[in-house]
């Protein structure tokens, strides 16, 4: 999982797409498939997570210009 941490948004929703393409194709077999399902998880929560701290840091940023003007 840490190496999933290290990713940054952009590549990690390729590898989510790439990922879910290859669950799409049917060619795998139920233990591989399992396997990448859970890869998937750790991809989509590692970009969540990423989008939600960029939401936050554009709050702030937002927030410390109107104070400024006020």
């Amino acid at each position: 999982m840490d190496e999933i941490a290290s990713l940054s948004y952009e590549t990690a929703y390729e590898q989510l797409e790439a990922l879910v393409a290859k669950l799409e194709s049917g060619d795998l077999s139920l233990e591989d498939s399992v396997a990448l399902y859970e890869r998937g998880q750790r991809l989509s929560a590692h970009c969540q997570t990423l989008l939600e701290d960029a939401e936050l840091k554009t709050r702030m940023v937002d927030d410390d210009g109107e104070s400024g003007q006020a």
